[in-house]
């Protein structure tokens, strides 16, 4: 080989030794170039999450103060539905009603019964039960002795011709309350007949015999809450033992029962509601007298 081909040889040595290192400079920036670009996707990908996180937070503080208005919502569309609120409103309208009719029949009912049929059905029957209205009328608030015997001649349909004599009567009852001790006016009963019968009937009579003293002071206005403590608690002790009297008296009878230990039982509460009877009269009494001085 020549001088030439030598030095030929050499400079094209010389320059692939030059741009051997420039292509993995290439290289390099090759691989460069996208490693800051993975760098800059990163940050950008991590931001969302970062952004979408406070906002999923806040979402439901949002949501909270929603809830009563939901519920507000809830119950607003019954009546907004066009056709189903239609349907539902008459539906409801007609049970309202049904409540006031069944009242007004109530009511209608109670006023059916002519004045005292409640505390003394058809009036008063026999001499016992004329003795008690009478004198529930003389110990009422308000003496009502002439209401009595109206009440006497109405429901027994007597003439007027016998007022007189049933004034005149009432007139005793009257001077009885105003004038020295109250005592005990139990009828004297006759024999009693020993079965689940003459229960019942004993049981019915004393029932109206308190009755008709209720009636007197109910002819009287008297109310229970102008008496004192005393009295308005022997009032509401005899008006509960009339309510055990009629439930015995409407009892079912008993396969076997000894019925003497009935009438002893109720010879007790026939003593026992007289004397509630003789402490309403009393207390009736001392509210008079009380009252008395203020009106003169």
């Amino acid at each position: 080989m020549s001088g030439k081909d030598i030095k030929q040889k050499k400079k094209a040595a010389a320059k692939t030794a030059h741009k051997a290192p420039a292509h993995p400079a290439k290289k390099a920036d090759a691989k460069g170039k996208p490693a800051p670009a993975k760098a800059k996707a990163a940050p950008a990908k991590a931001a969302p999450p970062a952004k979408a996180a406070p906002a999923a937070k806040s979402a439901p503080v949002k949501a909270a103060p929603a809830k009563p208005g939901a519920l507000a919502k809830a119950v607003a569309p019954a009546p907004a539905k066009g056709g189903k609120g239609a349907a539902a409103a008459p539906a409801g309208a007609p049970g309202k009603p049904e409540k006031r009719k069944g009242s007004r029949k109530t009511a209608t009912r109670r006023g059916d019964y002519p004045p005292g049929e409640l505390l003394l059905p058809g009036g008063p029957n026999g001499p016992d039960e004329i003795q008690y209205l009478l004198r529930g009328c003389a110990a009422a608030e308000r003496p009502a002795v002439e209401a009595g015997v109206t009440e006497i001649l109405t429901k027994r349909a007597l003439p007027e011709s016998e007022r007189g004599e049933w004034t005149r009567y009432a007139q005793g009852m009257a001077e009885r309350f105003l004038t020295g001790t109250i005592e005990n006016l139990l009828p004297i009963r006759p024999v009693q007949r020993r079965n689940f019968a003459g229960v019942v009937e004993r049981a019915k009579h004393r029932r109206r015999e308190i009755g008709a003293f209720l009636r007197g002071l109910d002819l009287g206005h008297t109310e229970s809450g102008h008496m004192d403590s005393h009295g308005e608690d022997s009032l509401e002790k005899l008006m509960q033992w009339a309510a055990r009297l009629e439930n015995l008296a409407e009892a079912d009878e008993p396969e076997s029962a000894d019925y003497a230990m009935f009438h002893r039982g109720l010879d007790q509460i026939e003593n026992q509601t007289e004397a509630l009877i003789v402490d309403v009269e009393n207390t009736l009494r001392r509210l008079r007298d009380r009252v008395r001085p203020q009106r003169g």
